[in-house]
């Protein structure tokens, strides 16, 4: 397990809010490429009744990532969503501690999502290994880029890479739906949704000609 009362870690109680917000943004995608027998999977130990989303403790489970884990887990988010102007990393943003959380929660899509990441992480790892003969994170950026490069688009990744490839469509979209649910990310997108309107005129004209509404009455 990870040290999760490490206090450049970010609080339990913000991410298991940040886990609610964005499991409504976060695709979910089929990962069943990791058939290979390997490690067994951690698995949470029980965790008694749902937390209270509005004014929540701290998480009533473990996280899952082990101190290396998480620092792969934190150079591969950074390489996909890196500082940029004023955008702050993924890092950052704490992007990293809301995948350790995400995949740690008891949940049945978080379970699917942490076989996933874990057997990912360990492949990813292996690759570097096997190349480079380092781990990921330790790895220069131009041989960080050279895994990547293999395995970041599916329909094109080799047969030898469709685990990977496969591991890295999750984790972008854990990284993506992580980072554009932070207020900073919602910011970035224009997203105002939830934010309190003094008064509400209704859908602007051309997005009801768009929809083919403008003629109805409302």
């Amino acid at each position: 397990m990870n040290n999760s009362n490490d206090p450049k870690r970010l609080d339990r109680r913000v991410a298991i809010k940040w886990i609610l917000f964005a499991s409504a943004s976060v695709p979910f995608l089929n990962s069943n490429s990791f058939g290979q027998s390997g490690p067994s999977i951690p698995t949470p130990r029980g965790y008694g009744s749902d937390p209270n989303l509005l004014i929540p403790e701290a998480a009533p489970w473990e996280r899952i990532l082990t101190p290396e884990q998480f620092k792969t887990t934190t150079t591969l988010a950074d390489i996909i969503l890196p500082a940029n102007g004023e955008s702050p990393s993924a890092s950052g943003l704490n992007v990293p501690d809301f995948i350790d959380e995400w995949i740690s929660a008891p949940y049945p899509a978080q379970e699917k999502d942490r076989k996933t990441i874990l057997e990912g992480i360990d492949w990813i790892n292996a690759e570097s290994h096997y190349r480079f003969g380092k781990a990921f994170h330790d790895l220069d950026s131009s041989q960080q880029k050279t895994i990547c490069d293999d395995i970041c688009y599916q329909p094109k990744a080799k047969t030898e890479h469709l685990a990977g490839a496969t591991f890295f469509a999750t984790f972008r979209n854990l990284t993506m739906g992580g980072y554009y649910t932070t207020d900073h990310g919602t910011r970035e997108v224009g997203y105002v949704g939830n934010v309190a309107l003094a008064s509400f005129d209704g859908p602007p004209p051309e997005v009801l000609k768009h929809l083919g509404l403008e003629k109805h009455p409302w």
